[in-house]
């Protein structure tokens, strides 16, 4: 656990309400997009737009993934 605490510190700062959980997604998914059109940009570069792609659907799935745990940290099921 100590490891997924270091790899998403932000899904597991203490959520006091909703509206703080709320925040905490609406950041991880603008981030998200953020990157990916940052992203974007470069990926009309021949060779390098198929690392550019993969780079950004990593970063979309770090987002989703610290969403989720960020929602299963609010609900108490994991267990710290």
């Amino acid at each position: 656990m100590d490891i997924i605490k270091k790899i998403f510190p932000f899904s597991f700062v203490e959520k006091k309400d909703v509206i703080a959980l709320v925040i905490n997604c609406v950041l991880y998914f603008v981030a998200s997009i953020v990157v990916g059109a940052i992203l974007s940009l470069f990926g009309t570069i021949p060779v390098l737009g198929v690392i550019f792609y993969i780079v950004s659907g990593l970063v979309g799935l770090y987002a989703l993934c610290g969403i989720v745990l960020s929602i299963l940290d609010y609900l108490k099921v994991l267990k710290i």
